[in-house]
């Protein structure tokens, strides 16, 4: 029965997939901006599913970072509208000659960009993601099959209905975006496995679903990364900017993957650095963890296990410890974090560059706060998550990440020996 219905939402997959693959950039477009203004207009009913999904998250004992993410608001909901806004003015990437070159034999060879096909995206308690992965999908050409968290699933579900009913407004496949309305775990298992109807896998959420998905998962899959981000704080520093960085790193937004985690300090600059850093943290209700001099200089930090180096938190808790030189702060950066964003607050030009070559994650930063680790941000109009391996795709994913390419090969009789 699992298997049926999973094979049902693939086969319509396919077929609004040739829809789409239809379409002109044109076409394309117009449904995204559609799309928006459907999202605005109908944000009472977003608002009510949502309600719905919030008061059963809360009274299940959801933790405060992951309500927020689940939370949407006017707010929210006009930003995801601006998503698609922003991808229907972004380049259409499909068609794109990537290379273009002659063979001595007169054969004509172009590498040309084109869509995945079906995508499916795994993900938690983050309804914007419903919105986000339809329009870049959409845009490059792709269909996409959705499973959501069971904590948004009313929000997911009205989200969806929204752009069906303008994508069919536009006479567009509705099925061109789908969401998997099953949340039994043995569902989540087998979509996994649609080899058949899915070319691509991507998981956003927590260390665990992603796991989970990376083992389990005989579709190729995307792997988007948790975020225990760095911030280093040089002895170079301009510790005027220093604070207001770390603050909106660390408080700015707690439940989200590119908030700052973990804080490391060179002890030159400790007794100047730690006592005005631990107060702006604390009196933002940040719990401090760290090492000796962090205990020693900011009243009220608690010690560090070697577990706090490790975790993404989620939360207004941070890791803190003191280091004597940029080569270790750069090593112990590598071996605890996630691979997602690190920075480091410097004015000298070589200790940056060194920084910028020598730390192994997708984004890394000179002087900004972690948190402009985002498609968003990064002029992409929304991303379908931020990508920590080094196959296909790294860093926030936009269009491009999206498509594969083909060789179109043109000649005129030639034939080989």
């Amino acid at each position: 029965m699992i298997q049926e219905y999973l094979n049902d939402l693939g086969r319509q997959a396919v077929s609004a997939k040739q829809n789409l693959q239809g379409l002109t950039t044109a076409q394309k477009n117009h449904a995204l901006e559609q799309a928006a203004s459907a999202l605005v207009k109908e944000q009472d009913r977003l608002l009510a599913a949502n309600e719905k999904d919030y008061q059963i998250a809360r009274e299940s004992g959801m933790a405060e970072g992951l309500l927020d993410r689940l939370q949407l608001n006017s707010a929210r909901i006009k930003s995801m509208a601006e998503g698609l806004i922003q991808i229907a003015a972004l380049p259409d990437p499909v068609g794109e000659i990537m290379e273009s070159f002659n063979r001595p034999n007169g054969l004509h060879i172009d590498k040309v960009r084109v869509p995945m096909g079906v995508i499916g995206i795994i993900y938690e308690a983050r309804p914007n993601v419903t919105a986000d992965a339809f329009g870049l999908c959409f845009k490059t050409g792709n269909a996409v099959i959705l499973k959501g968290g069971k904590d948004a699933f009313y929000s997911n579900q009205a989200i969806t209905q929204v752009i069906q009913e303008a994508l069919a407004e536009e006479g567009i496949c509705r099925q061109a975006v789908q969401l998997i309305e099953d949340n039994a775990r043995e569902v989540t298992t087998a979509f996994m496995r649609l080899n058949e109807y899915v070319d691509m896998l991507i998981p956003r959420g927590g260390a665990g679903l992603i796991r989970s998905v990376v083992e389990n998962s005989t579709v190729p899959v995307i792997e988007t990364g948790t975020g225990n981000c760095h911030i280093y704080i040089d002895e170079a520093a301009d510790l005027d900017k220093a604070i207001p960085i770390v603050l909106n790193a660390k408080t700015q937004r707690i439940g989200v993957c590119n908030a700052c985690e973990s804080l490391l300090v060179h002890q030159k600059i400790a007794d100047q650095i730690l006592p005005a850093l631990g107060k702006a943290l604390q009196d933002k209700n940040v719990e401090i963890r760290g090492d000796r001099m962090v205990q020693e200089q900011i009243p009220g930090a608690v010690p560090a296990s070697e577990g706090d180096y490790g975790r993404e938190y989620l939360d207004l808790i941070v890791s803190m410890k003191t280091v004597t030189s940029l080569d270790e702060a750069i090593a112990h950066i590598n071996r605890y974090n996630t691979g997602h964003s690190d920075a480091i607050i410097t004015q000298d030009a070589a200790h940056a560059e060194q920084f910028l070559r020598e730390v192994d994650a997708a984004c890394v930063y000179v002087n900004a706060s972690t948190r402009f680790t985002d498609g968003f941000e990064f002029g992409f109009g929304a991303e379908i998550g931020i990508s920590t391996q080094k196959l296909h795709a790294r860093g926030p994913m936009g269009l491009k990440e999206l498509t594969s390419h083909k060789y179109q090969i043109t000649g005129n009789g030639q034939i080989r020996n």
